[in-house]
């Protein structure tokens, strides 16, 4: 099995190589476009280095409505390139690539009106499945059904009964966004490129108009690196026009922010057996199966203030709640949301003031030579977006390269997680792990599990649940340290596991246990788990402050309220 451990060793050892001879590619941005760059380059033959200024999908790579799917709205907007080309992709993460973290989920959408909307919803699904199917990659979701309203209230009990006439089932997919990113990441590593987070960079270096590298910052041991390459990648999604400033140029084209807010409620709070999705007057939302718990979104708004932090308002949890609660028997309270999260979209401006009709579609450019810029798109195709951004910087490199593979590189986990899945049961019998443990694992790890079952048979108190947050083991808090790059306890209990929006105390009861599980890995004394603990119990108290707030100026200030990084 391929792997990469990403460990505190790993990363110095990756900082000093990129700063020790020119790389071909450097990476900018470590969310899924800027991790599917690296990738594509490395597996061209191309020496590759990826930085990071916070933590692996810290932004908005770990902030969507964890959904890949075709885009089936845009099939309206009459969008059928965008859509046929997303439709590929997901049968290629479904089938080939990523089997492991995507997986097919099912979703109703109730319709209201007799006679015409289901001949005109109908058509638009049965559309979407046949471009699916036409590109090959369709077959490992079924197809969708009309369903009577006394079909639908039976699989979803929780609908009015006055909230719809009938309805139609369709299927996409979903993954854990965070995890897929970090999984990007440690495959680009296995391949070779040199990898990186917490590492940020501060301005470009230039030989006469020519960008020839970057001047980088270790944001944790204080050191300043000169990367030198011969192409440099700008994937830094909604930071796109902040990091071309460094250059002195915006680009040729604008990045506009849009701010989308989910929620996260218990299982038993919605009656159901399939997603939903429901359209609002602005665009769509989606109530998504999530483990134990539902995810309700999204929000579509503009957002013009702190990039790193974007915070939901009081008003953003009332417009989800309200327009839910529209169509469900049993309204959804204040008191039921677990978790709430907010993650801010990269769209190309247009002429439209809304961000709802701003382009999904993304652009690749070279504003000066040795800087190729990718921005836009949707994390469904960010495989391509990553092949067109590489493409750019081949032709920048004027050198026979060998053309995109990554269509046929499965991610790391990928390769026999099949196999270990038809053997879960031996395998929790071999462990003494419940078989729900083990495909638990699998799910999130894929054939990379066996690495997280060593550790356990290394020392079986790794194989006993969190106290405050049971569905994840203390081996994952461990192996997230040692293995997937996680730095601090905020990356443990936000993206590598997803304790942060699962658990009513928003972690803050796990905060220790895990802080003490990493120490070991890290190297931390204790008074850096004290620092740590503190942190993250600031991190939740400025962002349930923030969601007291009335509008967005309120909520980003109170959100801004806590410290950013915590010092070393």
């Amino acid at each position: 099995m391929r792997t990469a451990a990403l460990g505190p060793a790993q990363r110095a050892e990756s900082l000093a190589g990129m700063a020790e001879r020119e790389l071909d590619v450097l990476v900018v941005g470590g969310g899924v476009v800027g991790a599917g760059t690296a990738l594509d380059a490395v597996t061209r033959g191309l020496s590759t280095g990826l930085v990071e200024a916070r933590d692996w999908a810290s932004g908005t790579s770990s902030r969507s409505s964890k959904l890949i799917h075709g885009g089936l709205r845009y099939l309206e907007m009459l969008d059928f390139a965008l859509v046929r080309e997303a439709l590929k992709e997901r049968g290629l993460l479904l089938e080939r690539l990523a089997p492991h973290l995507v997986k097919p989920v099912p979703f109703l959408y109730p319709l209201q009106h007799k006679g015409w909307e289901r001949p005109y919803a109908g058509a638009g699904v049965a559309l979407y499945d046949g471009m699916s199917m036409a590109r090959g990659h369709g077959r490992g979701l079924p197809v969708h059904r009309h369903l009577t309203r006394r079909h639908a209230l039976r699989i979803a009990p929780c609908l009015k009964k006055d909230a719809l006439v009938g309805a139609l089932q369709y299927y996409d997919a979903q993954m854990d966004d965070a995890r897929y990113v970090a999984t990007l990441v440690r495959t680009a590593a296995s391949y070779g490129a040199k990898v990186a987070n917490r590492a940020r960079v501060t301005g470009f270096l230039r030989e006469g108009e020519r960008v020839v590298g970057a001047k980088v910052q270790d944001v944790e041991g204080g050191g300043e690196y000169e990367i030198r390459a011969r192409q440099v990648v700008n994937a830094t999604g909604v930071w796109t026009d902040d990091t071309q400033a460094m250059v002195g140029e915006r680009g040729q084209f604008h990045v506009r922010a849009s701010k989308g807010i989910h929620l996260v409620v218990p299982k038993d709070r919605i009656h159901s057996t399939t997603g939903l999705i429901l359209r609002t007057e602005k665009s769509v939302l989606f109530v998504i199966p999530w483990g134990r718990h539902w995810i309700v979104g999204t929000t579509d708004t503009g957002w013009d203030l702190d990039k790193t932090h974007p915070a939901a308002s009081s008003a953003d949890i009332d417009y989800l709640l309200e327009h839910v609660n529209s169509v469900l028997s049993v309204p959804l309270l204040r008191d039921d949301v677990q978790g709430v999260y907010a993650g801010l979209r990269p769209l190309l401006a247009g002429e439209s003031d809304a961000t709802s009709k701003l382009s999904r579609e993304h652009i690749v450019a070279h504003p000066v030579p040795g800087l190729v810029v990718v921005a836009g798109g949707k994390y469904t195709t960010y495989r391509v977006m990553a092949k067109d951004a590489v493409d750019a910087a081949v032709h920048g490199l004027d050198q026979r390269v060998a053309e995109c593979v990554t269509e046929d590189v499965p991610l790391l986990g990928a390769e026999g997680y099949r196999a270990l899945w038809n053997a879960r049961a031996r395998i929790a019998a071999s462990t003494g792990l419940h078989v729900v443990r083990v495909e638990h694992l699998l799910n999130r790890y894929g054939s990379a599990a066996e690495e997280v079952l060593d550790l356990i048979g290394s020392d079986p108190a790794m194989g006993e649940p969190l106290q405050a947050a049971d569905d994840y083991l203390r081996a994952e808090v461990v192996y997230a340290a040692s293995h997937e790059g996680a730095r601090h306890l905020d990356d443990v209990l936000t993206r590598r596991t997803r304790i942060s929006i699962e658990t009513f105390d928003r972690g803050t009861r796990s905060a220790r246990e895990a802080a003490e599980l990493m120490a070991p890995v890290l190297g931390w004394d204790k008074d850096q788990i004290e620092r740590e603990v503190e942190h993250y119990r600031k991190r939740v108290e400025a962002e349930r402050e923030s969601q007291r707030q009335p509008d967005d100026l309120t909520a980003d200030a109170a959100r801004l309220g806590a410290p950013d990084i915590v010092p070393l």
